[in-house]
């Protein structure tokens, strides 16, 4: 060190200098020896970004932090990452070195002090269960003091902090609240103001949770706290207490704009506009945040600071908020000040058009093309143009507005799928007129997809869709257009639907569009047929006792109705001499009648318990009818002498049940037969 002195501040290859080796390796003789020479070498911080006292602190070397802060005060004790001595100590649970800096008077202050990531070395503690240096870097909070911030009593506390001025710094054990956290907590304002009053370093205190006093006021919904505690702050000139982030990476403002504050977060950007530059870990921003509250006011003032974050969460920005929410004023905002936010991207490459796109909002479309028509040329991630994502939708204004500001807007996805392919296969009627009726858009007819080749007519056979099917007809176009398989439309049909009335309602519009296609139709109602046929005698033994036990139940209700009914005759029995026993309205013809329809029911009934046939439908059939008619006849024999007209009403109710009932089992197909008219084709329901 006399002769050549510069050695002491060169580096070795692990970028150490002498006096680093010292305090690493515990080498307190030499340390005194380089420092008495020169103190200037106790300042001397690595090329890593690490000083002397840190460098003790790992290894907890007490005698060579006491002996550097002898010769150098104001020694250097924060590394690169923002990281103190005694966060380095309780890193590496150097227990004995975080006793020092409790007793050391220059060290003294670093236990309130937070690194980069706003916790306190009580708090790497606490979160890496170091209980015994926890229980030393924290103060209990005292019982008398809790009790008083808890009921808000202010003259308690300051008679508690007469007798011992520090006893209103404790901390709860668990949670690591001030008394000052507790009282905002719980809505104390007289509380709080007399507290910060005592003790202004309560303002930044930090919990657990990495919250100050006014972070947990507005946690809390205390509006009035939060804006006496930011006043507290702002007088204090605490700036970093004010833009404390907690642990979520949420300030103040953030909290202010999402409990719905408004005045408090027009407070708070007025008294440290840096607050707009703050991202919380979720990528939320306060402009974000204003967007999704609609909070106009908020917006523009954040709109105002120059270089305030926007960004949101899974990649949005706050115009994909203000799409979301349909705020055109704030969309037309950001197009003027910042246009580039249009072409970001989520997550999911979406851009805001495509959400607007999306979503139906046409206004919201209307504002973005009106300040750039270029945007309606983006294409997605996936290779989708603006016009697939509305036809997927059935957005037909949407379409409308692009193709009014782009009319040579791309409708064709890279695997040749166009707009109106995508209309069909996810069933949008209305889009599909749109289409047709479109001039720029008639020509998407007769494209066909890349990988199949089929045209928008095979996808709507294919999804056996009468209404898709009828509408592109509707255009007189060519049906026979083959696809890359050689098949035209008619042989796209599912033949798992064949059972259906779509499927036959398909057919037989593609028989009328074909006619000349009519035995390759045939053919393939054949096929299935067939296939039907042999899946159904697979089946026939499961079927026929199912159709048995259905059927059986049904017989066997009747045949209790009308069973009753032959012994309970209507009038009852005469007790007149010579007659005895006999039905009083033996003569009337409607008691005829009931007696003729109620054996014909009953026998019909037993007929099908005793014989299971293939023409068990029709035999239930008549005996349903039979038993309507006995039913009928037996009421008119009973109200016919006092009340005819009540009985001729019920005669006329009872027999048109069958035929409602007639209607109403086969309402599908007689619709079917009036919409298609002569085009409609009996034989080709016979597997229904």
């Amino acid at each position: 060190m006399e002769t050549r002195p510069w050695l002491a501040r060169q580096e070795s290859e692990d970028m150490y200098t002498p006096v680093h080796l010292a305090a690493y390796e515990n080498k307190v003789d030499v340390l005194t020896v380089l420092l008495e020479h020169d103190p200037f070498l106790g300042y001397l911080i690595s090329t890593y970004g690490v000083p002397l006292l840190c460098m003790a602190a790992s290894s907890g070397h007490v005698g060579v932090a006491r002996e550097l802060l002898k010769h150098c005060p104001d020694a250097p004790y924060c590394n690169a990452n923002g990281l103190t001595c005694l966060h380095v100590a309780v890193l590496n649970g150097q227990a004995v070195f975080v006793e020092y800096v409790l007793g050391s008077k220059q060290l003294q202050s670093l236990i309130n002090t937070a690194d980069s990531s706003g916790e306190t070395a009580l708090h790497l503690a606490q979160r890496n269960g170091l209980m015994l240096i926890a229980a030393s870097l924290g103060t209990p909070i005292d019982g008398g003091v809790l009790k008083a911030a808890i009921t808000g009593d202010a003259r308690l506390m300051k008679d508690l902090a007469s007798q011992d001025p520090t006893v209103i710094l404790g901390t709860t054990p668990q949670d690591l609240k001030a008394c000052l956290h507790i009282a905002a907590i719980h809505g104390h304002e007289v509380f709080c103001k007399e507290d910060q009053a005592l003790k202004p370093s309560l303002l930044a205190a930090v919990n657990s949770d990495g919250e100050t006093p006014l972070l947990t006021a507005m946690a809390s919904g205390h509006v009035s706290i939060a804006s006496v505690l930011l006043r507290c702050c702002r007088d204090q000139q605490l700036s970093e207490t004010i833009l404390k982030q907690d642990k979520r990476g949420c300030n103040a403002l953030h909290h202010a704009i999402r409990c719905g504050h408004r005045e408090l977060a027009l407070e708070l950007i007025k008294a440290e506009p840096a607050l707009s530059h703050a991202v919380n870990e979720y990528g939320e921003s306060p402009m974000f945040a204003a967007v999704t509250r609609n909070y106009e006011d908020v917006f523009d003032k954040l709109l105002e600071i120059p270089n305030s974050a926007h960004g949101g969460a899974c990649g949005w920005n706050a115009l994909h908020a203000a799409v979301r929410k349909g705020n055109s004023a704030i969309a037309d905002k950001i197009m003027e000040r910042r246009p580039w936010l249009a072409r970001e991207g989520d997550m999911n490459n979406d851009t805001p058009i495509f959400l607007a796109v999306g979503w139906g909002k046409t206004d919201m479309l209307t504002v973005l093309l009106e300040h750039d028509r270029s945007l309606g040329y983006q294409i997605s991630g996936p290779s989708i143009p603006l016009l697939d994502y509305a036809a997927f939708n059935g957005h037909v204004d949407v379409a409308r507005e692009l193709l009014k500001h782009c009319p040579d807007a791309p409708c064709c996805e890279t695997t040749g799928s166009t707009c109106l392919h995508r209309a069909v296969w996810s069933e949008q009627p209305e889009f599909v007129k749109f289409v047709l009726g479109s001039p720029q858009l008639q020509k998407l007819v007769y494209m066909r997809e890349g990988e199949c080749g089929d045209t928008a007519l095979h996808l709507a056979v294919h999804k056996c869709n009468p209404k898709m099917v009828a509408l592109l007809l509707n255009q007189s176009i060519d049906v026979t257009v083959f696809n890359k398989a050689g098949y035209s439309a008619n042989w796209l049909l599912s033949t798992d639907r064949a059972k259906t009335l779509n499927w036959n309602e398909v057919s037989m519009r593609m028989l009328k569009a074909d006619p000349q296609d009519a035995p390759s139709i045939l053919k393939i109602h054949k096929h299935v047929k067939d296939q039907v046929t042999d899946i159904s005698r697979k089946d026939i033994k499961s079927l026929t006792q199912t159709y048995t036990g259905n059927t059986s139940l049904v017989a066997i209700l009747i045949a209790t109705i009308t069973f009753a009914a032959a012994f309970t005759l209507p009038g009852g029995y005469s007790t007149d001499p010579g007659n005895e026993g006999l039905p009083i309205v033996a003569r009337e013809i409607a008691f005829k009648a009931f007696l003729f329809s109620d054996t014909l029911a009953i026998w019909e009934d037993l007929e099908f318990l005793l014989y299971y046939r293939s023409f068990t439908k029709k035999l239930m059939w008549f005996a349903y009818m039979a038993t309507t008619t006995a039913f009928a006849t037996g009421l008119y024999t009973v109200l016919a002498p006092r009340l005819p007209w009540l009985a001729i009403s019920n005669c006329i109710m009872t027999s048109l049940l069958p035929i409602l009932t007639k209607l109403l089992g086969e309402w599908r197909i007689l619709r079917l037969r009036f919409r298609l008219g002569r085009t409609f084709k009996l034989k080709l329901l016979d597997m229904l």
